[in-house]
């Protein structure tokens, strides 16, 4: 018999039974009722949710009037995950002040080097451009090849300022096009400030000049020779807020590589904080001598140091949330000063002082998470360094660093059990654990308790803090240590993005789309 005879003649049984009235079926031989209860019926299945779309994007009419020569080129449009853009080519320099407004559906194409003005030499003078690029909150630019940057010269500025919830995103194409993934870096080149502060590492190999405003340094990787320094220690880049630089670190010229934001010789008068380095192909962020002042700073997946800070840079740096991936990142912090080049040592020397932070170190591929040498000078306190694997927390190159007395106070670590800590070049690993050791309350054998990756668990919260006002009047007096006190403390929340290596919550949604404002 077939399936399909098996069915007709099951079929039309139920239809005789149907016929017998109702739930009562007379039973031969019983003399009875056999009562039949109809099972209940399954409860229908709930509805699995709708997922939202994502919000898809329509080009704008056409690009917005600016004032520099050539003005912004209509590119057509570029499709990608979510929606379609108007692309507004950038011109390959400003010179004259202009703004960049967010308008829905539209992109602005950074091909190439873009300068913004001209580099107007060591000193101020009324020679200057003086050209000021302002950025809209919301706006998005991005790398339109892998040898796309925006260079910030000396005498110049950026106003580019985003809000907490429309932060300003600089991006590579391929995360247009949605085809960039949490493990994608070097797909353009970054963000360049250049400023007219003091630097240590002259180009010329003369350090401590009468004359500072001649000590010069030249921007690595690039083609043509861009010069920054000075001896304006007050000088202004502009101002930096609310704002992610992603997919960045492309290698430019003769095997230098720029990081997602490289400063050279900016001065204490430049503002930068709330901002997001992700998945940069070689440092999250590298200073080149300059007084430089953050706050807010996020550095997720970078490929090599995730903070990297020389040629005599004063740098203060407070609420500092590090993560780097598993695979792929050297050292947390790179710190050097150019006392091998000369033998006098070259001043200023590199000092760099860092307040509230949480380190994750996670990459496999690094030895240690804090590499101090060169001499530099280097404060560390309020902090948490969470380290995977055995791995050492510290490692000091060379006397001359440990002469000048690193500083760890209110500082935690789950260092490794072989080498927690690491000398070379003249240095004991003895005597780099007696400097960790010695500040106050410091634990390099701490219970980490960390939640949410980032966020102050009862441990961390137990620690006493360090009041790093001592230090500089830039820092916040803080009675916890770490990035993030608890639950109710969210500086990090919406203007970030979420990844595989660390995600924020409440924010723009993955580093991996482009943030859509409705």
């Amino acid at each position: 018999m077939t399936n399909i005879h098996r069915s007709l003649i099951l079929g039309c049984s139920m239809l005789a039974l149907a016929g017998c009235g109702g739930d009562q079926i007379v039973s031969p031989g019983t003399g009875g009722d056999i009562i039949i209860e109809n099972p209940a019926p399954a409860p229908a299945p709930t509805p699995s949710p709708t997922p939202t779309p994502t919000p898809m994007v329509t080009p704008a009419a056409g690009c917005p009037t600016i004032n520099s020569s050539g003005g912004l080129t209509d590119a057509g449009t570029i499709t990608g995950d979510t929606g379609e853009y108007r692309v507004c080519t950038l011109p390959a320099s400003f010179d004259e002040s202009d703004n960049l407004p967010y308008i829905e559906g539209l992109l602005y194409s950074i091909n190439g080097r873009v300068d913004v003005g001209t580099d107007g030499g060591a000193v101020p003078s009324d020679a200057d451009s003086d050209v000021t690029l302002s950025i809209e909150p919301g706006a998005i630019l991005y790398g339109a090849t892998g040898r796309s940057y925006l260079v910030v010269n000396r005498g110049n500025q950026i106003d580019a300022v985003g809000e907490p919830d429309m932060p300003i995103v600089f991006t590579s194409r391929d995360n247009v096009l949605g085809l960039s993934t949490d493990g994608s870096d070097a797909q353009w080149g970054g963000v360049v400030l250049l400023g007219r502060a003091p630097v240590s590492d002259c180009r010329d190999g003369v350090p401590n000049k009468a004359n500072q405003a001649s000590c010069e340094q030249a921007l690595e990787g690039a083609a043509v020779e861009t010069l920054f320094g000075g001896n304006t220690p007050g000088d202004s880049s502009g101002t930096m807020q609310y704002f992610q630089i992603r997919y960045s670190g492309f290698t430019l010229e003769g095997g230098s590589e720029l990081q997602s934001l490289t400063t050279g010789g900016i001065g204490s008068g430049t503002t930068i904080d709330h901002w997001m380095s992700f998945n940069s192909s070689d440092d999250g962020t590298e200073f080149f001598g300059g007084r430089v002042n953050m706050k807010n700073v996020v550095v997720v997946g970078a490929s090599d140091d995730s903070l990297d800070v020389d040629t005599g840079a004063q740098a203060n740096l407070q609420y500092v949330i590090v993560a780097q991936r598993a695979n792929t990142g050297d050292s947390i912090i790179e710190l050097d000063s150019p006392d091998e080049d000369y033998t006098t040592g070259a001043l200023p020397r590199t000092n760099l002082q860092i307040a509230n932070a949480t380190f994750l170190s996670r990459s496999t591929g690094s030895s240690q998470a804090l590499r101090l040498r060169g001499g530099a000078q280097f404060s560390l306190v309020n902090s948490v360094i969470d380290i995977e694997g055995d791995r050492t927390c510290v490692r000091l190159d060379e006397t001359v660093t440990l002469a000048q007395d690193p500083l760890f106070a209110s500082v935690v670590a789950d260092c490794g059990t072989t080498q927690p800590f690491r000398g070379s070049s003249g240095v004991t690993d003895a005597q780099v654990a007696a400097a960790f050791n010695d500040g106050d309350d410091t634990d390099a054998a701490f219970a980490i308790t960390l939640t949410g990756s980032f966020i102050n668990g009862t441990g961390e919260t137990g620690v006493a803090a360090y009041n790093p006002t001592a230090l500089s009047s830039y820092f916040d007096d803080t009675d916890y240590i770490g990035a993030v006190a608890d639950q109710t403390d969210t500086w990090y929340e919406g203007w970030t993005c979420d990844s595989a290596t660390l995600t924020f919550g409440n924010n723009t949604g993955p580093c991996t789309e482009l943030p859509v404002y409705s």
